[in-house]
């Protein structure tokens, strides 16, 4: 029932880093796409005074993060919900949700979810009480005008569209049109190990 992805133990203290700078210090941390689970897990002992709320499309996902977190001691998860980014209108979410993360989504589906990630984020921030400021965070591979890609994420963009012509790494000045269309502007950029970037978009 659970599953294991081998970036997790990779990224998960850089990520966590940057987190520490870019959430907020209470409130519920939505993450969109939470895969295995692993990453809520060690988010959630690592900031306990946030609660997460997981979500994934996949019933494998649900299924393998309910694992992880009935082994988890702590009181800061929630229980998975389904959410589908491409259906942004369709997510139930929890009315207190203060911040969103998505990790390694947007490359491995049409760019639909993109998009559907700003809109239903955007629906989660106009009801938050912290809405302005309320932070959208995404992790994974860019693209970036005047930025030399690299090799190691040419062949993956490659290797990503011979899987599915509608994936493929995303160019971050198309994700920022995006987010400005959403009421979203993007207030930083961290390097990230392994040629991955972390970006943090503000709604308001």
């Amino acid at each position: 029932m659970k599953k294991h992805a081998p970036a997790t133990l990779r990224n998960r203290e850089a990520i966590a880093r940057v987190l520490s700078e870019e959430l907020p210090k209470k409130g519920m941390v939505l993450e969109v796409a939470s895969g295995s689970g692993e990453h809520v897990v060690f988010f959630a002992q690592a900031f306990p005074a946030l609660t997460w709320q997981p979500s994934d499309l996949e019933v494998a996902a649900l299924n393998s993060i309910r694992a992880y977190t009935q082994e988890y001691t702590g009181n800061n998860i929630r229980d998975p919900i389904e959410v589908d980014a491409q259906l942004p209108k369709a997510w139930a979410l929890p009315p207190e949700i203060a911040a969103a993360l998505c990790i390694n989504m947007i490359h491995i589906t049409a760019y639909a979810s993109c998009t559907g990630l700003f809109e239903g984020t955007a629906r989660a921030a106009a009801q938050s009480e912290s809405a302005k400021g309320f932070p959208l965070i995404l992790y994974g591979p860019f693209f970036e005008q005047g930025v030399g890609p690299a090799e190691s994420n040419l062949a993956f963009d490659l290797s990503l569209k011979a899987r599915n012509p509608s994936w493929g790494i995303r160019h971050v000045e198309e994700i920022d049109m995006t987010a400005r269309a959403h009421g979203f502007e993007r207030t930083a950029r961290y390097e990230m190990p392994a040629n991955n970037l972390m970006l943090i978009y503000r709604f308001g």
